[in-house]
């Protein structure tokens, strides 16, 4: 199940919060690889290294990284007592331990002990991590306009995608720009600047511990799918629209679009957003929906294509309510200054800028809510 290497550390490249890039010696070659000091220590040029390479080798989104397991050589001190009893990544060989926000040991237990209401939190869902800058985008955009301040908001990372938040440069940038105040991690993914077990204390640490106005749920980098109606880790979606509805919140169906996709399935809205709205959320949402400016005829078939789309997932049941949203040229301009890439299935702005409008469609209709 595992397909391991032995290597040597040959150098040190970018690093960003919790992660660093090594180019590694192999018995076949050198590899890129990747190492969470959080889990493993700090390599140094000349450790030999354990990797996993299981991922890298199918050529799978790993960033087409091979992962570092150990520094079998020099193992990092044992960590210093501390409280906390939440274990992730459970019964993994890399299984860890961390404080989790809600738990007894908690300087915020009291506070969440009974905390059961996000009194009206809008709460952005979406489908993708590569979602989550042009949302926050959408929501800096609409507050500019209407002349307030940007958003507080509090990215809640699920564990469908990558578990280690340190993975993601993105979190890494827009935590550094001060486009979001704090990731928190719930499910089995970790490294967040808070822990929660679950989607509901995430969100309810968002509002009553972090003070957020605004909160984005997303999986971490990566995206599993098997080309079925069901076998994709984008359900969450639909499960994280329950959990705001439930709690208060108000949720935001961000719609998961692509203009550039050559697979059917996944052109105009993703058969993902459909079945995870459609199907799987209970609770009502609104679905915002991009809409071109008349300056703009090349976006009409695609955006009236989604227009269809959108009103048959709304025919059966009429729970969720659709707002259309005008992403002009203007919200073209705000995505550009967005302070981390843009990318999308390997895809950037220029080559499937729909994907981006229609998340920062999302963003410009919670940013207009007041939260």
């Amino acid at each position: 199940m595992i397909t391991w290497r032995n290597g040597t550390v040959l150098a040190l490249g970018r690093s960003w919060d919790g992660s660093v890039e090594l180019t590694v010696a192999t018995q076949d070659g050198e590899r890129r690889a990747l190492a969470h000091p959080g889990i493993v220590g700090l390599p140094e040029v000349g450790d030999r290294v354990l990797l996993n390479v299981s991922a890298q080798a199918r050529g799978l989104g790993t960033g087409g990284y091979a992962l570092v397991v150990a520094l079998p050589d020099r193992l990092p001190a044992d960590p210093p007592d501390a409280p906390g009893h939440l274990v992730k990544a459970r019964y993994t060989p890399l299984q860890t331990m961390v404080l989790g926000v809600d738990e007894q040991e908690s300087a915020h237990h009291e506070q969440l002990r009974e905390a059961d209401d996000l009194a009206g939190l809008p709460v952005v869902v979406a489908d993708l991590h590569s979602a989550l800058p042009a949302v926050l985008a959408g929501a800096r955009h609409a507050a500019e306009r209407a002349g307030r301040p940007a958003p507080r908001a509090v990215y809640v990372m699920t564990d469908g995608g990558a578990l280690p938040a340190w993975f993601s440069r993105a979190v890494a940038g827009l935590r550094e720009a001060g486009w979001i105040e704090a990731c928190v991690t719930v499910g089995q993914a970790f490294g967040g600047d808070l822990e929660a077990v679950t989607v509901h204390t995430g969100l309810l640490a968002a509002r009553h511990v972090l003070d957020a106005d605004l909160v984005v749920v997303a999986q971490g980098p990566g995206n599993l799918g098997t080309g079925t109606r069901w076998g994709f880790s984008g359900v969450a979606a639909g499960e994280a629209v329950n959990a705001a509805g439930v709690l208060g919140g108000r949720p935001v169906a961000s719609l998961r679009v692509s203009g550039a996709d050559p697979r059917e399935r996944h052109l105009g809205i993703s058969h993902h957003s459909l079945t995870a709205y459609g199907r799987v959320a209970l609770r009502p949402a609104t679905i915002p929906v991009p809409v071109a400016g008349a300056d703009e005829p090349g976006r009409a078939a695609l955006l009236a294509r989604v227009g269809e789309q959108v009103d048959a997932l709304l025919a059966p049941r009429g729970l969720h309510h659709r707002v259309d949203v005008p992403t002009g040229p203007e919200v073209r301009r705000a995505l550009e200054r967005c302070p981390v890439g843009l990318s999308t299935m390997g895809r950037n702005l220029d080559q499937d800028p729909e994907s981006f409008l229609a998340a920062a469609a999302a963003g410009i209709h919670a940013g207009s809510l007041p939260a």
